[in-house]
Formats: structure tokens, C-alpha cells, sequence
């Protein structure tokens, strides 16, 4: 009796457990996620790594008085890693039926997710950058452009991964009979 309490425990621990699972059109259409109201309820999470990386580089060439030549060169560089697995909200919806998701506090501080203009009828939201831009994929985050590291982490395959759990209420009655004596 005591081993069918501590596995039935431990069942109702491991059933309370969600699993995390691809936001999808088919989660979005079953659970009716359809107003700004409803998606601020759900904690979405990244499926992979994502890496921004910003470089500014500013360069002048002058003449001193003596007539020596300078040039002279600053850069500075910033990079936002947004590791796989890190947690987010619903920010707002974008023109294009984009999700916007917020990962930060902070003026437009964030990152757009859309589904693939594939035919399927189930599609996920996958991070939205301009991948055509001349020297690498784009992104605007905080006001600012950056380009999407593509040689760390997967952010073509970064998409918003949701948790989903499953109640199922069994009641169980069990009893032992002793028997009857004459």
C-alpha cells in the first residue's frame, strides 16, 4: 500500500510538469489568443540562442600644424545575447501580423516573431529579421540596428516555445475485504 501511494506521488509531481512546446497557429486557434489581453497572460520562451551585435565605428583623417598626417579611429561594439530558454511577453502585435515579444525593460526593446509564409497548416513564430540586408541579417532592437550573429547560436530556427501542461483528475477508490467467517 505504501509503494502505491509514493508512485501515485509521484505521478500526480511528474503530471503537474509542463513541457514546453512550439507556439503555433494551432495553439493560438485552440486557445483562442486572438486579443493583446489574452497573450500578456502566457509566458513565452526562445527555442534557441540569439545573439545581436551592434559595431559603430567612426574614423577621421587630419593634418596637424607640423603637417604630419593622422587618422585616428574609434569603435564601439554592444552585444545582446538572449540565451535559448530565456523567458518573454507579449509586447504588442506588428503590422505584418507579427508577434512582438519584450525580453527587457526599455524603450522598444523588442523582438518581432512571425510565422513562415509556408502552406502548412500548423506554422510556428519564428524570429523576424531582414536576412537579405547587405553584410548579414538586421535587426531593429531599443531604437538601434543590429546585425544578428548567424555563426553562434540558430536564429533562423529561434522560435517562441510555450509551456503546456495537462490535468487529468482521476479518482480512485480502493478497499480491502477481510472476508467473512461462519
Amino acid at each position: 500500500m505504501k509503494k502505491f501511494a509514493i508512485f501515485l506521488l509521484l505521478a500526480t509531481v511528474f503530471a503537474s510538469c509542463g513541457t514546453k512546446i512550439p507556439y503555433t497557429t494551432a495553439i493560438r486557434d485552440e486557445f483562442i489568443l486572438d486579443s493583446e489581453e489574452k497573450l500578456r497572460q502566457v509566458q513565452f520562451y526562445t527555442s534557441h540562442t540569439i545573439i545581436l551585435n551592434q559595431v559603430s565605428k567612426q574614423s577621421s583623417e587630419l593634418t596637424t600644424q607640423n603637417g604630419a598626417l593622422v587618422s585616428s579611429s574609434n569603435s564601439q561594439s554592444e552585444s545582446v545575447v538572449i540565451p535559448a530558454g530565456t523567458r518573454c511577453i507579449f509586447e504588442s502585435f506588428g503590422d505584418a501580423g507579427e508577434i512582438n515579444v519584450r525580453f527587457e525593460t526599455g524603450d522598444m526593446r523588442f523582438i518581432p516573431f512571425i510565422t513562415k509564409s509556408d502552406n502548412a497548416s500548423v506554422r510556428r513564430f519564428y524570429l523576424d529579421a531582414d536576412w537579405s540586408a547587405a553584410g548579414g541579417a538586421r535587426l531593429n532592437y531599443g531604437g538601434n540596428e543590429y546585425k544578428v550573429d548567424l555563426t553562434r547560436g540558430a536564429p533562423r530556427a529561434a522560435h517562441l516555445l510555450i509551456v503546456r501542461k495537462k490535468l487529468e483528475r482521476t479518482k480512485r477508490k480502493e478497499r480491502v475485504v477481510r472476508g467473512l467467517k461462519v
